[in-house]
């Protein structure tokens, strides 16, 4: 795609925040892609299913819902793309587990668990609630099973709301970062694909999978010779339809419902577009006039930065 004298005037300093955040590190794990550059270039229909355990081994996923055991391939797969993370797990992270902060964002992510244990609540009270079950009905299981896992002991922040949700937490974490509460962030958008969720999709299927990233102040990036893969901007959130400069990518519509995995996806779709060589800022984007609010992230390309 072509980029325009539009699209250059989206990459001035206007475009960027105070303190510039950096994504050093992108993972994608869906049906027919498993790259970010897999993402940006449109994946074909019919791909297999994740399976978590090929990525992360059988350690650790028994009595984790689907949305967790998602969250842990893609927060690994993440941090080892920033440099972070060794191939073992064991090795630990390359920087002080203080330093890297979670916001996740998933709206339907343990819907299923929790479903499950109104249902036993209901039929059998509470002495047939399994004690392995209810830990994963907390709404902030999928951030604090990732922290857990990996050592991460930054801020920690759960985002469900809705459509803007996967941007909010991109945004959130950027926010943390520019006010100097850590140097790092690990942000990650997964959504579960199962009965109840199509239940309350009305049929449709939800995406069953996801997308995280490493969001970094380019200080730290620097001080870690990191690799800088995108440039976090100007980020919008209101009521209605946003418009803005910049080229859009569209998630396949064979993929389901991405709903809080959408905006970490258009993200991730970004940093494969650039990775490709695309020099054009990219403008992900989230709900419209119909849902309860919009908003918009532009990314822009390392040499622009």
């Amino acid at each position: 795609m072509t980029t325009t004298q539009t699209d250059r005037t989206a990459q001035t300093d206007a475009s960027r925040p105070a303190t510039s955040v950096v994504v050093t590190g992108a993972a994608v794990l869906l049906p027919g892609a498993d790259s970010v550059r897999a993402l940006a270039d449109g994946p074909a229909a019919g791909g297999a299913p994740v399976e978590p355990a090929a990525h992360v081994g059988k350690k650790g996923l028994r009595y984790k819902d689907r949305a967790t055991q998602l969250g842990y391939a893609l927060t690994a797969a993440a941090l080892r793309d920033a440099g972070l993370l060794g191939a073992d797990e064991k090795d630990g992270l390359s920087v002080p587990a203080t330093s890297v902060g979670v916001v996740a964002s998933s709206n339907f992510g343990n819907l299923d668990t929790v479903a499950r244990a109104l249902d036993t609540l209901r039929e059998e009270t509470v002495t047939g609630t399994s004690p392995m079950d209810l830990p994963n009905a907390s709404s902030n299981v999928i951030a604090s099973s990732a922290a857990i896992r990996y050592g991460l002991r930054g801020p920690n922040l759960m985002v469900c709301n809705g459509e803007t949700s996967g941007l909010d937490a991109v945004h959130w974490a950027a926010t943390m970062i520019s006010a100097g509460r850590t140097d790092r962030v690990l942000v990650l958008g997964v959504e579960p694909d199962n009965e109840v969720v199509r239940k309350l999709l009305d049929g449709a299927h939800a995406v069953d999978g996801g997308a995280a990233l490493v969001l970094e102040s380019e200080a730290a990036a620097a001080e870690r010779a990191a690799t800088v893969r995108a440039v976090v901007g100007r980020y919008r959130r209101g009521a209605g339809d946003s418009a803005g400069n910049g080229r859009r990518w569209e998630l396949p519509a064979h993929l389901g419902v991405a709903s809080g995995a959408h905006g970490l996806l258009q993200v991730a779709a970004a940093v494969g577009l650039f990775d490709s060589g695309e020099r054009g800022p990219v403008r992900a984007v989230a709900g419209t006039a119909a849902d309860d609010a919009s908003a918009d992230l532009l990314l822009l390309a390392p040499r622009a930065a």
